[in-house]
């Protein structure tokens, strides 16, 4: 492999181009990568020995790099089936730490060690004392911990579930995870100092769409709520990962069978919005409790989106066509799915398509409830 052309990251916040500077990403990285090459938009496998040039240019770009598939499981070179351990793009740590306002002194507990580059950057600004990481996996930990030594960061790396926290470092002024939720678990607000901020890349089942919560922690120690501050995408939390409905667990195999029928004027190009970036897609999750979607690939100017309930076996589908002003729709079950989705994205319209930063999370020892704008109008989320 030749060295790729990669953009490199933009330069990092003046108050974090020392720590940046001190410590590259690429003290942290492992001899064998997968780079998401951003021309190609697929991983490729880089190995420092084999081609050392590929391997720092990678290293020093704006890519993230998969350092782990399918659990630990994967061998070899070609990619796995499913990444579940990586270095983030560079320009994306920067704007999280900008968000966390790490300040000299505080204590900071991250949750997804990966390669430990991130807690080494919060170290370099409060101290290796004063940051605790926590890993489920335990070779993960294991390389986060010599990586961080190695470059002179001890920090305390802890294998073990980061949804309990670590009460042993508690009170902590900062707290993020590097792992996107579906939950915020209340023992987190517990372990937070008030006044502390918790920076989590959130969303919900409904898509794959998140983006980074930043709670401040009240005075009282019975909430945490914030505003979103970004789009993002993050590998799930492992106890988190939507376990996928069986299709033929909720339509008969005949087809749609006794279902419902109706249509809808909204349109394709309205609903699918452009990607998994899609603000439509996160307003709507914020809307519509326990449902997963999917977007069946075009065919003949076709697109099927089907929707599954996650607590019943509630289905629905919505059948787009290239040239048609509706979409046929077929619903079944105790919900009807599509119509929430509908009134859901009618709703979003409505309040003038708002962006993520006017959207807000508020966590409390009863659950979670999101909010446009003014955390008095919440409702539950989940």
């Amino acid at each position: 492999m030749t060295s790729p052309d990669q953009a490199a990251p933009p330069s990092p916040p003046p108050d974090w181009a020392a720590s940046f500077t001190a410590l590259p990403r690429s003290a942290f990285l492992p001899d064998l990568m997968w780079p998401h090459d951003m021309e190609t938009k697929r991983n490729v496998a880089v190995s420092k020995s084999e081609d050392p040039a590929a391997w720092y240019a990678y290293a020093g770009s704006n890519s993230p790099i998969v350092t782990q598939w399918d659990d630990g499981a994967h061998e070899g070179v070609a990619p796995g089936k499913v990444f579940t351990s990586s270095s983030s793009m560079p320009s994306l740590v920067a704007s999280m730490l900008v968000d966390l306002d790490v300040r000299p002194g505080h204590r900071v507990l991250e949750v997804g060690s990966g390669t430990g580059w991130n807690a080494a950057l919060l170290a370099h600004r409060v101290g290796a004392e004063n940051v605790v990481t926590v890993e489920l996996d335990s070779a993960v930990a294991e390389s986060a911990r010599v990586a961080l030594a190695r470059a002179g960061q001890p920090v305390r790396v802890v294998h073990g579930d980061g949804l309990l926290g670590y009460p042993g470092g508690a009170p902590y002024d900062r707290m993020v995870a590097t792992c996107g939720l579906r939950a915020v678990p209340f023992a987190w607000v517990e372990q937070a100092a008030p006044g502390g901020v918790i920076l989590v890349p959130w969303g919900t089942y409904f898509s794959f769409t998140e983006a980074t919560a930043r709670l401040v922690v009240a005075e009282d120690g019975r909430s945490a709520s914030g505003p979103f501050t970004q789009s993002v995408n993050f590998m799930r939390l492992r106890s988190q990962r939507l376990r996928w409905p069986e299709h033929s667990a909720y339509v008969p195999s005949e087809g749609t069978g006794d279902a419902e029928k109706s249509s809808t004027s909204i349109t394709e190009a309205e609903f699918l919005a452009s990607d998994t970036a899609s603000i439509a897609s996160f307003a709507v999750g914020l809307r519509l409790r326990d449902c997963a979607h999917v977007a069946d690939r075009k065919r003949d100017g076709v697109r099927p989106v089907w929707f599954y309930g996650l607590t019943d076996q509630s289905w629905a589908v919505v059948v787009f066509r290239d040239g048609r002003s509706e979409a046929r729709v077929h619903q079944a079950g105790p919900r009807r799915l599509w119509d929430e989705a509908e009134t859901a994205h009618r709703w979003w319209e409505k309040h003038g398509k708002p962006e993520f930063t006017r959207f807000g999370l508020t966590v409390t020892a009863t659950g979670q409830r999101a909010w446009l704008d003014d955390p008095a109008g919440s409702w539950p989320v989940g």
